[in-house]
């Protein structure tokens, strides 16, 4: 058998422990099928010390994970440490400056740094993969790249948050309300102690913003991603949804159209209401799930646990199995956004004003006459037409009464006329929650 593909590891978090286990259990399996032996020789971490559940005895250690790039034993390095920037980024740029594959789980650092280490590993001609990046052990990106490759793309979006998902499909099963159903999430390990970056939907950004480039072609543009998390919704905007015949999940969502004769790329993450017969109604707890719309294809589904040890190692080990069959004969890697990046294109966002959308849009306001007209007249004056409309009882605890309702299909230029005649108003008691209602 060939020579064995030699692996560092940096990072030995739950997903790096993972990787370690994965490689000693199917260590036979994965020689076959790669053409052969995939060894780890040497980690890093931040604490030698603390106990990891897995015997790192045969591999060198190094403290600093930079040096794992500029080993001379080293084909590829592994990175699982996390982080836009710092030792993360640092030991990226190392290692593909030292002409050494890069396998990463990084979503932070892909979104912010893709382009430039996509660069550099064209130029040193190795390999750069991230698959495990996003949504988990799902194969999204080798979906899109390969399976897909023949299809014009002309939308992704999906479920691309676990946490999320988990949070808002317990609120739904158990009614109870945002803030107690994130401690549990916390208290069960769903969410981290600081959760911001999960349910403010930055996590999700930047999966999108990568799917977004291998979709499209285009650079990848996290700053230009829409982002609004799932911090205000309330218990009783699940119990709505679910009367009018929906779910609410956090939906990333991408495409792009022609403006002015150039491609616009339109990025968004925000909750939606996802209709009972729609696929990903039916995405419940911590999984993920994402759809493609290829022009020959139709509507692609991945769905899958979308983090953990086990998924996310699965994915890690797959890049290496690719990068093990592609290099072993002196094979081209391939670019890593599918497409060199001197030929992605930079698409400037999408102007979403004249896109035709329903809305859900819920209000708490004071419990006084008069409140609903002024909120009816501001719709009225923007041009916004309503379907229904639901007023939940008298005032609770805070002086406040819940006004709900889904407007008919209309540009979302209107609906925000509406809110801006309605800003400062003092009959409303926060600012209003808008979500689309997901269509076909």
């Amino acid at each position: 058998m060939a020579e064995p593909l030699r692996i560092a590891l940096a990072g030995l978090g739950t997903v790096g422990a993972g990787v370690i286990r994965l490689v000693e259990a199917n260590q036979a399996l994965i020689a076959r099928r790669a053409g052969r032996p995939i060894e780890i020789v040497a980690v890093s971490a931040r604490d030698r010390s603390r106990k990891r559940g897995v015997d790192l005895s045969p591999y060198a250690w190094e403290d600093d994970m930079v040096i794992l790039g500029e080993k001379p034993n080293v084909d590829v390095v592994v990175e699982l440490v996390g982080g836009a920037d710092g030792p993360a980024l640092a030991c990226a740029r190392t290692t593909i400056e030292a002409g050494k594959a890069l396998v990463t789980a990084n979503k932070a650092m892909i979104a912010h740094h893709g382009l430039e280490l996509a660069a550099k590993a064209e130029a040193a001609k190795v390999a750069l993969k991230f698959e495990a990046a996003v949504a988990g052990g799902i194969p999204v990106i080798k979906g899109l790249r390969e399976g897909a490759a023949a299809n014009a793309i002309e939308r992704v979006y999906g479920i691309l948050n676990g946490t999320c998902n988990y949070i808002l499909s317990t609120m739904e099963d158990t009614g109870r309300d945002f803030a107690d159903v994130l401690a549990e999430a916390q208290a069960k390990g769903y969410a981290e102690a600081d959760p911001a970056f999960d349910i403010e939907g930055t996590d999700a950004a930047h999966k999108l913003a990568i799917l977004a480039s291998i979709a499209f072609g285009s650079k990848v543009d996290f700053g230009s991603v829409d982002t609004a998390g799932i911090t205000r919704l309330r218990a009783a905007d699940i119990a709505q949804a679910d009367a009018l015949g929906y779910v609410i999940r956090l939906i990333g969502m991408a495409d792009t159209e022609v403006h002015n004769g150039s491609n616009t790329l339109f990025q968004r993450v925000k909750p939606h209401l996802v209709p009972f017969d729609h696929p990903l109604a039916h995405v419940d707890g911590a999984t993920n799930a994402v759809v493609a719309e290829g022009n020959f294809s139709g509507r692609l589904l991945f769905q899958g646990a979308g983090a953990g040890e086990g998924p996310t190692a699965s994915a890690v080990v797959a890049d290496l199995i690719d990068i093990a069959r592609s290099t072993m004969g002196g094979g081209e890697v391939g670019a890593p956004f599918s497409v060199p990046v001197a030929e992605l294109e930079a698409m400037a966002p999408a102007d979403t004003g004249h896109r035709l959308s329903r809305s859900y849009i819920r209000f708490m306001v004071a419990d006084r006459p008069g409140v609903l007209a002024e909120i009816t007249a501001a719709l009225r004056d923007a041009g916004v037409s309503i379907e229904s409309l639901i007023q939940k009882g008298r005032a609770g605890v805070d002086g406040a009464v819940m006004v709900a309702m889904v407007t008919h299909e209309g540009p979302e230029s209107a609906v925000s006329k509406a809110l801006e005649l309605l800003d400062g108003s003092d009959s409303l008691t926060e600012p209003p929650l808008v979500m689309n209602l997901l269509g076909d």
